[in-house]
């Protein structure tokens, strides 16, 4: 089988939607040889603010995709993430994409958006529909939530299987603080999310100011703290290896999301991370958000700032209601959002697109 992963492990994407099962499938019989399109330093320029860099590399790499796609050669079934090459018309994918037939297109977030709702016109022309027609010809669309799963349907995808974005909840241990301890409020992004928290910066000064709270914001630029009165956040540089540990550190975890077309694309992640370690959440009333976080058991929707607030403050002030939501969290996770369930249900389909059967 080839996988056409959009990044390597770096990327959060790629690792999470395929990378990790790789393991877990080779124990179904099914291995996967793997070509990523961008390289990790293409996102070190993207991350570093370097567009050149990034340009450079990126057309670099997609030559190397198109090299790939001529050497394909034979193969069971392609897997791959979102499309073939960003930007491409879809004339021309269509034409490349026949080497890789059949396939499997998966998506975790809302990428028909990046063409039918731009900006520019002549993108929205020629692009706007570029997605559903990958999807149409796709043998089966993997979806990560059911915003995404609505799409395929529209665009006529013959077969759509809704996969949430899961974690290996083996990674991932419950911490309970000791009770004199400060409550920690943490969120886990990248630069390019930090806007998402910083539009709920006021609700978080004032509620960690007030109620003795702090915040540890992991994958944020350095130079956040300078955008917070009264307080300053601990903010901690992203790793795989030690984003575990991270989240073990918190009480409670945030996902503060607008309401928009592409996030409710987003299927939910950090929230599921943020779970998987015990901790109650907090989240924008969202997208997949909704159907994650069950409210007042694992942890409190909000769409305002009143409603941020009047939840994170019943969080920090009830360390009894925050142990017994992690709880449930967790086991909601065991449930539902990890590897464990959901691998099976990915080799089924990947086994079944191989062997030509049809939906089950």
């Amino acid at each position: 089988m080839l996988l056409f992963s959009k990044y390597s492990r770096r990327g959060a994407s790629s690792r999470l939607r395929s990378l990790q099962y790789l393991p877990l499938l080779r124990g179904y019989g099914i291995d996967v040889e793997v070509h990523p399109l961008f390289s990790d330093e293409y996102l070190d320029a993207i991350y570093g603010g370097n567009s050149r860099a990034a340009m450079v590399n990126a057309w670099r790499r997609g030559m190397q995709r198109f090299m790939d796609l001529l050497r394909s050669g034979d193969h069971d079934v392609a897997w791959i993430e979102g499309e073939l090459f960003p930007y491409l018309p879809s004339m021309v994918e269509s034409l490349l994409v026949r080497s890789v037939r059949p396939y499997v297109v998966d998506y975790d977030d809302a990428l028909f958006h990046r063409y039918d709702l731009s900006s520019n016109r002549l993108v929205r022309g020629f692009l706007g529909r570029k997605i559903d027609r990958v999807m149409r010809d796709a043998a089966c669309v993997v979806a990560g939530n059911g915003y995404l799963a609505d799409r395929a349907a529209l665009a006529g995808a013959s077969r759509i299987e809704i996969i949430p974005t899961v974690v290996d909840d083996g990674r991932y241990e419950t911490v309970a603080h000791d009770v004199d301890e400060r409550p920690v409020i943490g969120w886990v992004g990248s630069p390019l999310t930090e806007d998402y928290l910083l539009e709920g910066r006021e609700v978080l000064e004032k509620v960690c100011v007030e109620h003795g709270a702090r915040l540890l914001l992991v994958g944020a630029r350095e130079n956040i703290v300078d955008r917070f009165n009264g307080f300053e956040p601990e903010v901690v540089a992203w790793s795989e290896e030690s984003e575990a540990a991270m989240i073990a550190r918190m009480d409670i975890g945030i996902m503060p999301l607008r309401d928009g077309p592409w996030e409710r694309g987003k299927c939910g992640y950090k929230i599921i991370q943020y779970m998987a370690c015990g901790l109650p959440v907090v989240a924008s009333n969202v997208g997949a958000n909704i159907d994650i976080v069950n409210h007042g058991k694992t942890g409190f929707l909000a769409g305002d700032p009143a409603s941020w607030e009047k939840s994170l403050v019943q969080l920090i002030t009830d360390r009894a209601m925050r142990l017994r939501m992690g709880q449930a969290g967790r086991a909601s996770v065991e449930r539902t959002y990890c590897l464990k369930t959901q691998a099976p249900r990915l080799a089924d389909v990947l086994r079944s697109v191989g062997q030509g059967r049809c939906a089950a």
